[in-house]
């Protein structure tokens, strides 16, 4: 059966999606887009942006203003629902400057709320 496997698996990820609880707004996440002003992870800036969860939702996270990072198609994909750290470590990506810059961008947007 073509795609069985691709339906179970988005019928799995609808279930899990349903089971918690998200609040990230459409100007919170354009005020994450902003302040990250590309892709969280490897900066990328000429290419649309999805939502990644630092988090997995598989993991226990959520879409949420504190979990939620702006990231390109290819860091989303490569990235899956490993912890983010590990897979910073694995593509040789700055971990350190991305966890700063995560903090210093929820402290500054936790001041001024959208």
């Amino acid at each position: 059966m073509p795609g069985s496997r691709r339906v179970r698996a988005a019928r799995k990820r609808k279930r899990r999606m349903e089971r918690v609880e998200h609040d990230l707004t459409d100007p919170q996440w354009t005020a994450l887009q902003s302040a990250w002003g590309g892709c969280a992870y490897c900066g990328a800036t000429d290419q649309p942006l999805q939502r990644d969860c630092v988090l997995a939702i598989s993991r226990g996270g959520r879409y949420t203003i504190d979990n939620v990072v702006p990231a390109c198609r290819s860091c989303n994909t490569s990235k899956c629902n490993i912890e983010v750290t590990s897979w910073l470590r694995r593509k040789r990506l700055d971990e350190r400057a991305f966890l700063t810059r995560h903090l210093e961008i929820r402290a500054t947007l936790e001041q001024d709320p959208t």
